[in-house]
């Protein structure tokens, strides 16, 4: 039975709320000590703004906890788009801070070598999108990796989070192209993401949550909660289910679902930790200007 683990916080114990986040999603079963781990952080925009990226708080939360088990082997990474930069990103979302306490350095995508991929099994839209062939970044392929959401809504696909979050680790910078396509293109990242990393494990943060317009021009809800799971499919469908939507009608989730990628049936995922049966934020989507 697929597994997310869900914690009321607070900004006065979020540390300590992300150690017992991580200790009771028992995580080193799907992140196993010595192995490498890809950080996936997740950048919607270059300027900081409430709910839209990786928060310096999660990463630092999540950071304190991995290397006080033993991790060394950390890899955070994060790609270019046509409207976002990394490093001022990096600048502005206050990650840069956070990695140097532990002593680690981002890298950029966009300066790492992609190589040429071949699933094993056929694809629904990349290969539509991409007839010239798929390549993806050599450093991921045979590590796992740890992706860092947050909640969020998106014009594009209601909802987004750890699914979406590889859109920006396994496609170049031209990935807008893929929006025409987008919900199949998440099943196929995550199939992809199946095939390469040995473990898959997602925490998302929503101590703030975006509602409207996201990801970048949505308002800030202040919803405190935190989430972690190893099933993509599971944490996108709760975090959905808390933001008010019917995650078996979203198309990504239910696809995934389909096609045994996950569980998006909430009646299906075992929930630990905080009760959330009656949480609703009652979120909404719009479409910003640029969508």
């Amino acid at each position: 039975m697929a597994k997310v683990t869900v914690l009321k916080t607070s900004p006065s114990r979020i540390m300590q709320d992300y150690e017992r986040l991580l200790a009771y999603s028992q995580y080193r079963r799907h992140l196993p000590l010595g192995k490498d781990i890809i950080l996936k952080l997740n950048l919607s925009w270059s300027k900081y703004y409430p709910a839209c990226s990786t928060q310096p708080w999660q990463l630092d939360g999540v950071l304190h906890k991995l290397v006080k088990d033993g991790h060394r082997k950390i890899h955070p990474v994060e790609n270019n788009t046509v409207v976002t930069d990394v490093w001022k990103g990096a600048r502005e979302n206050k990650w840069l801070p956070v990695l140097s306490k532990y002593h680690l350095k981002l890298q950029p995508l966009t300066g790492v070598e992609w190589v040429n991929f071949r699933t094993s099994k056929p694809l629904m839209a990349l290969p539509k999108i991409f007839p010239e062939g798929l390549k993806i970044p050599k450093m991921f392929i045979g590590k796992n990796v740890l992706h860092l959401p947050t909640m969020k809504t998106h014009g594009h696909t209601t909802t987004t989070g750890a699914m979406k979050n590889a859109f920006g680790g396994l496609i170049t910078k031209r990935r807008h192209h893929c929006h025409k396509m987008i919900h199949e293109v998440l099943v196929d990242l995550l199939q992809i993401q199946k095939e390469i990393h040995p473990g898959i494990f997602a925490i998302m943060d929503g101590t703030v949550a975006g509602d409207g317009a996201g990801p970048r021009t949505l308002v800030p809800k202040v919803s405190n909660y935190i989430l972690a799971s190893n099933d993509q499919v599971a944490i996108d469908a709760i975090s959905a289910r808390m933001m008010g939507f019917d995650p078996m009608k979203i198309k990504y989730i239910r696809k995934a679902h389909d096609l045994g990628l996950g569980c998006g049936d909430v009646s299906q995922i075992d929930i630990v930790g905080d009760d959330i049966r009656h949480v609703d934020f009652k979120f909404h989507v719009d479409k910003s200007p640029v969508i």
